[in-house]
């Protein structure tokens, strides 16, 4: 009987997945509570868009990407890739997709692993030889097994829910409506949401960012263990940080807002290292070298 390939418990991924889900959980109800404050409406909006983001997320995620689910006539050779890998991790096979983008990339999302996707763009599947391809395949595949795609799918969602009461609120204050009916100063209700919004995107963006980090680290020993080929993932990893400087930034900015879920960062290292969501391209080659010299020492 066929066993699928056992990564290991990784405590570290579970604690920082329990955390950034927590936080976001705790900073996400003070800000529908002072929505209330403001009027009970705002309430029922946020739970209907939780409600939508639950149950639509994956394709939400799928559209803001273009990427559009292809089936195994289309694409028989990425099928081909994903059915193998999901076999061996163990896990449902997911929807693929392809993205129509110049911008080498590849990512992975879903509210479960019954209902997840794996995509990738046309910019990376114009680069990589097979090797490489199936080496970022089950990078993403790792995503879905360990769960981390999960909430990382709902943690970036409770961040465009927040803004977007935000900016409710903001209209109201400005133009009149429910807010200013409970306060007539609309300055004070502009500036508390102005403030909830600096703290929601820059609390919110620290949580998100923190396990985003350490998830590749994660997923780059799952793709490990999955194809046995250490090396191709760094060969692909170098391959997409050569090809990313060649990519228009106007391109870049389409998609930065999906950051979080690309298997190679979309909006360079300016960023400082407390907002980064993805680790040096060098620090996780230099992780997958010691992958490869484990399994060479271990045969």
């Amino acid at each position: 009987m066929f066993q699928p390939v056992q990564f290991g418990r990784d405590n570290q991924l579970r604690a920082r997945m329990f955390i950034t889900m927590l936080g976001l959980g705790l900073l996400y109800g003070v800000f529908m509570w002072i929505a209330w404050r403001f009027s009970p409406m705002y309430l029922s909006i946020a739970l209907v868009m939780v409600i939508i983001q639950f149950t639509l997320s994956d394709k939400m995620v799928l559209a803001s990407m273009r990427a559009k689910v292809v089936t195994p006539t289309e694409a028989p050779k990425l099928h081909r890739m994903v059915d193998e890998l999901c076999m061996k991790a163990g896990i449902p096979k997911p929807k693929v997709a392809i993205s129509d983008m110049a911008t080498p990339n590849a990512f992975a999302t879903g509210r479960s692993q019954k209902h997840a996707a794996v995509a990738v763009t046309t910019g990376l599947l114009n680069i990589l030889d097979d090797d490489e391809l199936e080496a970022v395949l089950a990078h993403e595949i790792s995503h879905i097994k360990t769960r981390d795609v999960i909430v990382m799918t709902y943690a970036s969602f409770f961040l465009i829910v927040a803004a977007t009461l935000s900016s409710f609120l903001m209209f109201s204050a400005i133009f009149g409506g429910m807010g200013r009916s409970r306060n007539n100063n609309a300055g004070s209700v502009i500036m508390v949401a102005l403030l909830v919004t600096f703290i929601v995107r820059i609390i919110g963006s620290i949580l998100v960012a923190t396990l985003s980090r350490y998830r590749e680290f994660s997923a780059d020993r799952g793709a490990s263990a999955l194809t046995l080929k250490p090396m191709a993932l760094a060969s692909a990893l170098q391959r997409l940080q050569g090809s990313m400087v060649s990519v228009p930034k106007q391109d870049l900015r389409k998609v930065e807002g999906m950051n979080a879920f690309f298997i190679m960062s979309a909006v360079g290292s300016g960023l400082g290292q407390l907002f980064s969501s993805h680790p040096s391209t060098e620090k996780r080659v230099q992780r997958l070298q010691q992958y490869q010299q484990q399994m060479a020492f271990l045969r």
